[in-house]
C-alpha cells in the first residue's frame, strides 16, 4: 500500500537535493550513532546496497516489536490466567486474550449481531476493528483448553499487528522523502513497543500512516479512502480532516479537500453501512459506550474526581470535555490562519490528536500509538521525542503499578493513588511539552528541523510550496510574511493574494 505512489507524483525538487542525514543536524542522533560506528560519512555510497533506509528501519521496528512480545512473556506463561494482580506487577497486561472469551469469539458469536452474556451486550469496538478481531479468531485453534486458545489468539493478533507496525514505519519513512531516517523515531519508540499488543490500535494507526503517505504524494482520494477506513477502525483519525480543511482553505485547495472528504465518507459508509442496517443496536454500542463511560484512567478528569468530595457527573464531564476540545480545535484553526508561514500538515495533525488525548476523559496506555508517527513527522528531533517517550514509559509503568495496588488487597503492592496522579501528570506534561515545541516551530520556522533542511511541507502534498490565498492577522501583511530570512531553502512567498482571492 505504501509503494503505490509513483515517482511522478513527488516534486522534482525533492529528488534534486540530497537526503538529510540526521547525524549532521541532530546532536542526539550523532551521539547515538556512535553505537553503530559513528555518523554517516560525506562520501558514503547511499543507495548502493540492499540495506536501504526503509529496509533497515522496517527490520528495526520488527525487532523492537519482538522485544515488546518478550516483555509480555510473564503474562503469556500464566499471569493472564492466574492471580489477580500478577499481570499488573509484571506490567504485561493485554486486553486481547481476555476478550477472546469475554466478547464471544471463543463461542463463535458474530460481533454486533449476536448478543453477549454479561454486562457488555455487544462488542464495543468500531466495525473494522471488530472484523480484525473476528479474522484473528478464525485463525485461532478451536480445540484445547481455553487458556491454550487465548494464548493462540494473542499470538495470532500479535502477528497481524506486527504487519501493521511494519506498514507504519514504512509509510512514515517514505512520507518525508528527503528525511527517511526520521522513521527510526517510530521504530525505536519504547512506549510503542511496550503498548503495541495491549489492544488493536495499531490497525487504525497503520491506515492513518498510509493515508498521510498518500496525501504527501498528492493522491487526495486515496488519502480520503484510507482515512475513512482508519476511522472505521478507531474514532480519532477523522480529526485530521479539520486541520486539513483549514490548510486547504488557506491555500485555496478546496477541490483536493473535497476529494479527500468524499473518499473518507464513502469508505466509512461502505464498512459501517451493512452493520448499521442489519445490526444497528450492536453497531451503535461503541458510540453509546463511549458516551456512557465514566471518567477513567489517565485523564486529568480522574485526578479531579479522586480529589473531590462531589465529583462531576458523566454527562457534565462529557459536555465540558467536548467544549474544551472545541476550544482546542478553534485554537488550531486560528494557528493555521495566522502563522507567519502556513503550518505543515503533520504539525497540525499532531496538535489536534494531542488535544483530543489531553482533553478526553480516558487515556489508555496504548493511545500513545496514535501520536508516535505524527510526532516523528511533526517534530523530528531526537531530544524532544525521547523526553516525551520517557514520560509515556513512566505512565505505562505507573498505571500497572496502580492497578497492582488496587487489586492486591491488604498487601497494597504497587503505586498508591497519589503516586498514580503524578504518573498522569507526567504523561500530560510530556505531551504538552511536545505540543509547545511544535507550536514554537510554527511561529519560528527557522527552528523547524524539516524547514531548516530546505523543505516546505513534504507531507503536505498539494500544499507543499503552494501560494496562500487566505490568511488572517499579521500574516496577511506581505512584507512580514515572506519566507523567513534565516530559512535556508527555496524562496517561497507566503500571505500575498493568490489568483482566487485575497488576504484579510
Amino acid at each position: 500500500m505504501c509503494g503505490m505512489a509513483s515517482a511522478e507524483s513527488t516534486q522534482a525538487s525533492v529528488h534534486e537535493r540530497e537526503p538529510v542525514r540526521p547525524t549532521t543536524e541532530d546532536e542526539v542522533a550523532a551521539a547515538g550513532s556512535e553505537l553503530i560506528g559513528g555518523p554517516l560519512g560525506r562520501r558514503a555510497l547511499l543507495g548502493s546496497s540492499w540495506w536501504s533506509p526503509v529496509r533497515v528501519i522496517a527490520l528495526v521496528a520488527i525487532g523492537m516489536f519482538a522485544l515488546g512480545l518478550v516483555q509480555k512473556a510473564p503474562c503469556y506463561d500464566g499471569a493472564w490466567f492466574f492471580g489477580a494482580s500478577s499481570q499488573y506487577t509484571h506490567a504485561c497486561y493485554s486486553d486481547i486474550p481476555h476478550l477472546y472469551q469475554g466478547r464471544g469469539f471463543a463461542d463463535g458469536l458474530v460481533p454486533y449481531f449476536d448478543r453477549l452474556p454479561g454486562d457488555m451486550q455487544y462488542l464495543e469496538y468500531p466495525v473494522l476493528t471488530g472484523v480484525f478481531m473476528e479474522v484473528a479468531s478464525w485463525l485461532t485453534p478451536g480445540s484445547g483448553t481455553i487458556q491454550y486458545q487465548e494464548q493462540w489468539y494473542w499470538m495470532v493478533n500479535a502477528g497481524m499487528l506486527m504487519v501493521c507496525a511494519a506498514v507504519i514505519v514504512v509509510c512514515v519513512t517514505r512520507t518525508h522523502a528527503r528525511r527517511p531516517w526520521d522513521g527510526l523515531l517510530v521504530a525505536l519508540a519504547p512506549a510503542a513497543a511496550l503498548t503495541a499488543t495491549i489492544n488493536w490500535d495499531l490497525l487504525a494507526v497503520a491506515l492513518t500512516a498510509a493515508a498521510m503517505l498518500m496525501w504527501s504524494r498528492g493522491r487526495s482520494l486515496a488519502f480520503g479512502v484510507l482515512l475513512g477506513l482508519a476511522t472505521a477502525a478507531k474514532l480519532y483519525p477523522f480529526l485530521l480532516l479539520g486541520p486539513l480543511m483549514v490548510l486547504c482553505w488557506r491555500a485555496g485547495r478546496w477541490r483536493e479537500f473535497g476529494k479527500a472528504l468524499g473518499g473518507a465518507i464513502v469508505a466509512w459508509v461502505v464498512v459501517n453501512g451493512p452493520v448499521m442496517l442489519f445490526a444497528f443496536e450492536g453497531w451503535s454500542k461503541f458510540y453509546t459506550f463511549s458516551q456512557e463511560r465514566g471518567v477513567d484512567f489517565g485523564s486529568f478528569w480522574l485526578i479531579m474526581a479522586q480529589n473531590s468530595d462531589d465529583p462531576l457527573s458523566t454527562d457534565t464531564v462529557n459536555t465540558l470535555a467536548t467544549l474544551l476540545m472545541l476550544v482546542c480545535c478553534a485554537a488550531v484553526a486560528a494557528l493555521a490562519l495566522i502563522a507567519p508561514r502556513r503550518p505543515r500538515f503533520a504539525q497540525l495533525a499532531f496538535l489536534i490528536v494531542a488535544a483530543f488525548i489531553l482533553t478526553n476523559k480516558v487515556y489508555s496506555p496504548q493511545y500513545v500509538l496514535w501520536l508516535v508517527p505524527l510526532a516523528a513527522l511533526a517534530r523530528p528531533k531526537w531530544r524532544d521525542f525521547l523526553i516525551w517517550q520517557a514520560c509515556e514509559v513512566a505512565y505505562f509503568l505507573g498505571i500497572w503499578l496502580y492497578l497492582a495496588y488496587t487489586t492486591s488487597g491488604d498487601a497494597h503492592k504497587g503505586l498508591p493513588t497519589d503516586g498514580y496522579h503524578w504518573a498522569i501528570a507526567l504523561h500530560l506534561l510530556g505531551t504538552l511539552y511536545l505540543c509547545v515545541m511544535v507550536v514554537r516551530d510554527i511561529f519560528m520556522p527557522d527552528r523547524d528541523p524539516v524547514r531548516r533542511s530546505g523543505d516546505d511541507d513534504p507531507s503536505g502534498g498539494v500544499l507543499d510550496g503552494a501560494e496562500d490565498v487566505f490568511v488572517l492577522g499579521p500574516a496577511a501583511r506581505p512584507k512580514r510574511h515572506m519566507a523567513d530570512a534565516r530559512f535556508d531553502g527555496p524562496p517561497v512567498e507566503w500571505g500575498r493574494p493568490g489568483p482566487t482571492g485575497g488576504s484579510l
